[in-house]
């Protein structure tokens, strides 16, 4: 490792930033076809050795690996470099459509565009939830955290924090009580240090925590950008399992509670964020922008946008630089492992809570609430379908599940048809 310039590095993580479409699964992909295969920079070892790591940890894995590869390679300056890169375009573009999407969202081509990436996205969801029960629900105790995560959130619009933290203590306790004592322990690995690295983790703890504290204490908890300062540092610490299982959460949070937009938006904004390079989390931005804009204007947008990402993404560096040299410790603790386990298997339910949110603000016009036993049902009106977005999204469900078309097929036929079917109906 010590014969890889820093330039050369540059250009590569410039690379993989501007290449990083397709999720957390392509992302990743393409961080070990070019590091591993290509490269050689890292053994498979080692490579799976970091990202095992960054799936027990909040936040989007595959921006944290390439944090972690970065630090590994050169140091402190070279995981803030890796990871800033691998959010940087994606940053750029998100911020620049959003400006789009509140100039030109009147227009009948954009409001076509849009009406069809909601559509690809229920389906993409869908696949997600597919993707990740299939490797998390492995035995029943699995199975029973996915459904009461599930009708946790549905049902009962229990926390999302709690629900996630239920589970962790489920699993860690059932491990604590089946661990066989008289095992002998996993040896520990040599802790990794590198210069910088807890001053590193320290800095980015003190600027993501400062800024926090400091506009609450200069604007107060009612102004939006102190809203969006703590609701989105408090999102970050709890996003195990990868983004779509805080959409839901956001999403909810963002349209109901804080009234920052309409449910449809958060689709628009999700689709937004499948179109770009870069972590999927990138549309809590979106969400960031609208918030500031609705409330002062176009300059509040940006600064709101920004803010949003800051106080979003710098938690993960403080993970990485923290918590990177004890990997191998943290790795040996079985009970630690279950826990997060357990919380990967309710992340399932927290999904489905997802994709049936979202169909039902997407498929349906009109909804009502039924309350009552401290049950909280969202059901829709069956009358208020719309029958030209149920047929958008089964053609979506075709190509993506039957036909196995990628993800810019998927999106660009759909925008296409959402806006063709715009302009038939205006």
């Amino acid at each position: 490792m010590s014969d890889i310039s820093f330039r050369e590095a540059l250009a590569v993580w410039w690379r993989i930033g501007l290449l990083s479409f397709g999720g957390p699964a392509g992302q990743i992909a393409l961080m070990h076809r070019i590091l591993v295969d290509e490269k050689r920079w890292v053994d498979e070892a080692r490579f799976l050795h970091a990202l095992n790591y960054c799936m027990l940890l909040p936040g989007p894995e595959a921006q944290q690996l390439a944090t972690y590869i970065g630090w590994l390679l050169h140091g402190v300056k070279g995981g803030l470099v890796a990871g800033v890169l691998f959010i940087l375009p994606g940053a750029v573009l998100i911020l620049g459509l959003s400006l789009l999407y509140v100039l030109l969202g009147d227009v009948s081509l954009v409001q076509g565009l849009f009406f069809g990436l909601k559509a690809a996205v229920l389906v993409i969801v869908l696949q997600a939830m597919f993707r990740i029960s299939q490797k998390a629900l492995k035995n029943r105790l699995a199975w029973l955290l996915a459904i009461a995560g599930f009708v946790a959130l549905f049902a009962f619009n229990l926390p999302f924090p709690l629900v996630v933290l239920g589970a962790g203590l489920i699993g860690y306790g059932i491990a604590r009580l089946n661990l066989d004592k008289n095992a002998v322990p996993a040896p520990v690995a040599e802790v990794v240090v590198r210069p910088g690295t807890k001053t590193a983790a320290a800095v980015c703890a003190a600027l993501w925590l400062g800024t926090v504290l400091a506009l609450l204490w200069l604007l107060g908890g009612e102004q939006v950008f102190s809203q969006i300062a703590l609701f989105f540092s408090k999102m970050a610490v709890v996003t195990f399992g990868g983004a779509y299982a805080v959409l839901g959460y956001v999403a909810q949070q963002g349209v109901e509670h804080y009234g920052w937009l309409q449910p449809g938006e958060m689709l628009d904004g999700l689709g937004l964020a499948e179109t770009t390079p870069g972590p999927l989390i990138l549309v809590t931005q979106f969400v960031g922008f609208l918030a500031a804009f609705r409330e002062h204007g176009i300059a509040a947008g940006i600064v709101g946008a920004v803010l949003t990402t800051w106080v979003t993404f710098l938690p993960c560096f403080v993970w990485i630089f923290a918590g990177a040299p004890y990997v191998e410790k943290l790795r040996s603790n079985q009970a630690l492992s279950a826990a997060l386990a357990a919380i990967t298997a309710a992340v399932v339910g927290v999904i489905a809570n997802l994709a049936l949110w979202f169909a039902l603000n997407v498929l349906f016009a009109e909804r009502f609430v039924l309350q009552g036993f401290g049950l909280r049902l969202m059901l829709p009106e069956p009358t208020s379908i719309n029958l030209a977005m149920l047929a958008l999204a089964v053609f979506a469900g075709l190509l993506l599940f039957v036909f196995k078309r990628g993800l810019f097929t998927l999106l660009g036929s759909c925008a296409l048809l959402g806006s063709g079917w715009q302009l038939l109906a205006a």
